[in-house]
């Protein structure tokens, strides 16, 4: 999971100040965690503490309240923000792209494409219960699911053309005119693009926030996918770790345990 959470830190202090190229220093002082990393790692926590299939979505809710309301002020959402601090939370029919960016750990203890289906369900419709929004999760998810347990990314890619989203485009030609946008159906397929133009994670990450848009979002989903694909250098892990607070280490290195990424040779 440590991906996105790169992809959501390189991307923080890009978010309202886009920038049109890879070159860029990757990570620097200005960089920070953003609520892409904590539901990153609420969603992780539930997945850990859930004791069957049926408890998950209920459980996502109580991970996502409780570790939530740690970071008030991380850049939630205006309805995420308020269901988070609901006395009696409901979905609110968002195809926000809140959905894909929390929903990677799905990849990781889900055992076959029926159970990424099912689990990605699960934790997305807590919320984001509109179908794109449930989409765009399942989406990223089995991207990331299909990375992890080693199909080629050009594989993946004709996966998610059939049955997802038009994967006919290339970061070149949509990044003059690419803008903000917090959908699922404008965020996810460009995000899974980037990741399956890359050489490796680092040029994922690049190329994500290279194309403008929600950079911090973009990079999480990018991140996870480029993860299961490439692994992530230990040196990038080490530093990445640095930005988060004790809390969420701690949530990062139970899940790892449980489920350990991919580290780059």
């Amino acid at each position: 999971m440590i991906g996105a959470i790169i992809g959501d830190i390189v991307g923080s202090r890009f978010e309202w100040d886009n920038i049109k190229t890879k070159e860029f220093t990757f990570l620097t002082d200005e960089c920070f965690f953003t609520d892409d990393s904590v539901m990153t790692l609420a969603i992780c926590d539930a997945l850990l503490t859930a004791r069957g299939d049926g408890e998950v979505s209920a459980q996502a809710v109580a991970s996502m309240q409780r570790i939530g309301r740690h970071y008030p002020d991380c850049g939630y959402g205006g309805m995420f923000g308020q269901w988070m601090w609901s006395d009696a939370p409901a979905p609110y029919d968002s195809y926000g792209n809140g959905a894909a960016m929390r929903v990677g750990g799905v990849a990781y203890v889900a055992t076959s494409a029926d159970e990424v289906r099912t689990l990605s369900h699960a934790v997305t419709a807590a919320t984001h219960n509109h179908p794109e929004g449930l989409k765009g999760a399942e989406a990223t998810a089995m991207a990331t699911y299909l990375a992890r347990t080693g199909t080629p990314l050009a594989e993946i890619e004709r996966t998610i053309h059939e049955h997802y989203y038009d994967m006919d485009f290339t970061l070149d030609e949509i990044r003059a005119g690419y803008r903000f946008n917090e959908t699922c159906q404008d965020t996810v397929p460009q995000a899974l693009k980037a990741a399956f133009a890359a050489t490796d994670f680092e040029d994922a990450i690049r190329g994500a926030i290279s194309i403008g848009g929600d950079s911090d979002t973009l990079a999480a989903i990018t991140g996870a996918v480029a993860e299961a694909a490439f692994g992530v250098p230990a040196t990038l892990r080490a530093r990445a770790m640095t930005y988060l607070d004790t809390r969420l280490q701690a949530i990062l290195e139970r899940f790892e345990r449980a489920y350990p990424g991919k580290t780059a040779e």
